[in-house]
């Protein structure tokens, strides 16, 4: 691959990293398609084995970043239309208040949803609320460490072919 091409892949993943962070673009799948272009440009073991490497990463990243905040959840006692009221809220928050909305919405609706749950008792509801924040943070670091992982990996196998 040229170097424009390979400054191409470079940028669609970093791009990718980004939207793990801000997530109005799907990082992780960024980072596998740039990942998926190169190998089929290269054509040899190293990049097949490079894209392999990094589609488990990504994968396992993934599955982290839903797993983890639902465990949290359920180990309070927090149903699973928390995390959904959450999610819904979240979104909204971000088309009210672009970008930093994402956060207070989601916050906000989880929040809400625990209220609701413990029948108005503030307390409760902020420490479930607090849990379902460190959980979905922990999902984030990971889905983050799994976008750097996927992009070192990449880089690595560049330098190596």
């Amino acid at each position: 691959m040229t170097a424009a091409g390979l400054l191409l892949v470079a940028l669609v993943m970093a791009v990718g990293v980004v939207g793990v962070v801000l997530p109005v673009l799907p990082g992780l799948l960024l980072i596998a398609v740039a990942a998926l272009v190169w190998a089929l440009y290269e054509q040899d073991t190293i990049s097949w084995v490079a894209f392999a490497a990094i589609i488990v990463v990504l994968g396992v990243g993934t599955v982290a970043k839903y797993v983890l905040p639902a465990r949290n959840l359920a180990a309070v006692g927090a149903p699973r239309s928390t995390m959904l009221i959450g999610a819904v809220a979240a979104v909204v928050g971000f088309f009210v208040i672009p970008v930093v909305g994402l956060p207070i919405g989601g916050v906000a609706g989880v929040y809400g949803a625990e209220l609701r749950r413990f029948r108005g008792d503030r307390t409760a509801a902020w420490r479930s609320t607090w849990v379902t924040i460190k959980a979905v943070g922990l999902g984030l670091l990971l889905e983050l460490a799994a976008a750097l992982v996927a992009v070192a990996i990449w880089a690595i196998a560049v330098v190596v072919s």
